[in-house]
């Protein structure tokens, strides 16, 4: 499942991209599949182990053009271990909701980015997550869980602040909205309810299947009630001769 449209970022074979706070690596394996350089960089150890295993796993199994390369990288996004403009790309998704100090963050980010590069970042939509928020303290009260709701204005504000000039922004996973609602309202570690169970099987029949019911469905909902926002952006300057 991606947040971000690859398409209309448009990364290239060859580009030099950063996924900062990969997570499970849903974005990285994306990249690894264009045929980027991809760094894979997260704090938690143990899930960079799995992204790596699966890195080795798509190019046992020739699912990588020749010449990508892809590898993980352990760290702390307030400390991020590149030179100055480094990369041709940053994402940057579903990371800043839990950092408390998301304005380094941000800064870190932009530093390490190529001028003329390109950056987008993903967090949840406001009103969305405002009715998690309501419905359970459990979803965001956790360790590692989310720390802020960003409105539109307010993300973009920052990101411009640490260096960034905005493109465009669209919003992604309508249907996921009303699964959280529901996990909130029955309790987020209540495995066993009905209502989630069944909306969940409806998530991976979407997810396995893409039928176009549920596709355009989505497709129309998204600047309702899409889940997340994601933002795309550029650093300004000059880009590489060749990049």
């Amino acid at each position: 499942m991606l947040t971000v449209d690859f398409d209309r970022l448009g990364v290239r074979a060859g580009q030099r991209v950063l996924d900062l706070g990969c997570g499970a690596g849903r974005h990285a394996f994306e990249l690894y599949r264009r045929g980027a350089d991809v760094i894979a960089f997260d704090q938690d150890v143990a899930e960079l182990e799995n992204v790596a295993a699966m890195f080795a796993a798509m190019k046992a199994e020739n699912q990588v053009p020749d010449g990508a390369n892809a590898q993980t990288v352990s760290g702390d996004a307030l400390d991020l271990p590149f030179p100055d403009g480094h990369f041709d790309v940053v994402i940057a998704s579903e990371i800043m909701e839990h950092i408390p100090e998301d304005e380094k963050a941000m800064r870190e980010m932009v530093r390490v980015v190529k001028p003329g590069g390109r950056v987008v970042v993903t967090v949840p939509r406001a009103w969305p997550e405002k009715i998690c928020w309501a419905l359970s303290d459990e979803y965001h009260q956790v360790e590692g869980g989310h720390v802020r709701i960003y409105s539109t204005g307010e993300l973009i504000g920052k990101l411009r602040d640490a260096g960034l000039r905005p493109v465009f922004h669209h919003y992604a996973h309508a249907l996921h909205s009303p699964y959280w609602w529901i996990k909130c309202a029955v309790g987020t570690d209540n495995d066993d309810h009905p209502l989630p169970k069944l909306y969940h099987k409806l998530l991976v029949w979407d997810l396995m299947k893409g039928p176009w019911v549920t596709r355009t469905a989505e497709r129309l909902l998204n600047p309702v009630m899409g889940k997340s926002i994601a933002v795309y952006l550029g650093k300004p300057g000059a880009a590489r001769a060749g990049a």
